[in-house]
């Protein structure tokens, strides 16, 4: 229990539309108090309601000191998929503080019908196949791991992102600074003026950013997907909001 005696202090690690939704439903809730944290790596994020911290927590053992400190009484893992250091961090602070941990994950993507899709393993291993796939690529991949692509000279390079990459970049390269969610007419015009010929994207899941996928099916491009790192083994899992509800509904019970 909480400080504020009955209710339950709920930590949720975000980033994510999901971690922005269940801070929404939990606030609207007298029976709990909800903090989010973000990483702080968008320099103007959309707050979700409740508490917010920005900024890491040095570690495991810093996360476990915080969660101590505060009374926190669960936690939410509700970061990208790809933010894969943090979900151990995660792991190894709750077992360390002794409070119940969920990790609210969206399904991944898997190819239909009319899908040319084709998979890497790892950022490093999609600019190595980057070139044979095609040589205007929509790099959907994020702006942090852009240095991966810098040394791919003959290919030019579209980045949607919220701020600015910082160099090493690609020589070839276009920046579009915007904030999704986008449509499906979004993402067809944009493949269309840019003649892009090859989607590169990780395999994020959920519904905000599935549309460039339709898209890139309809024009007939390639799409090379990331696959997802490892997780944590034997952490509670959940696959929406409406799941991780339930979860904590019976995890106060």
């Amino acid at each position: 229990m909480s400080a504020d005696g009955a209710r339950a202090h709920v930590l949720i690690l975000g980033g994510t539309t999901e971690a922005r939704r269940l801070a929404e439903a939990l606030t609207s809730d007298p029976a709990y108090r909800v903090t989010t944290s973000l990483a702080g790596r968008v320099s103007a994020p959309v707050l979700p309601p409740g508490e917010v911290r920005i900024g890491g927590f040095g570690g495991p053992g810093g996360l476990a000191a915080w969660i101590t400190g505060h009374r926190v009484s669960h936690l939410v893992d509700a970061t990208h998929p790809f933010a894969e250091r943090m979900s151990f961090n995660a792991a190894r602070a709750a077992a360390l503080s002794g409070v119940p941990l969920l990790a609210l994950r969206r399904p991944g993507w898997s190819p239909g019908p009319g899908d040319d899709w084709h998979f890497a393993g790892s950022l490093t291993e999609a600019a190595v196949r980057l070139p044979e796939l095609g040589g205007r690529a929509f790099l959907t991949t994020g702006r942090m791991g852009l240095h991966t692509f810098a040394h791919l000279a003959d290919t030019w390079f579209l980045v949607r992102s919220v701020d600015p990459p910082d160099p090493p970049v690609p020589p070839r390269l276009e920046v579009l600074l915007a904030r999704g969610p986008f449509t499906l007419e979004d993402e067809r015009e944009l493949l269309a003026r840019h003649r892009i010929d090859v989607l590169v994207t990780k395999d994020s899941g959920g519904c905000a950013t599935a549309p460039k996928l339709t898209a890139a099916r309809e024009a007939g491009i390639p799409v090379l997907v990331v696959r997802r790192p490892p997780v944590p083994e034997g952490v509670a899992a959940a696959e929406s909001v409406a799941a991780a509800l339930e979860w904590l509904t019976a995890a106060r019970a």
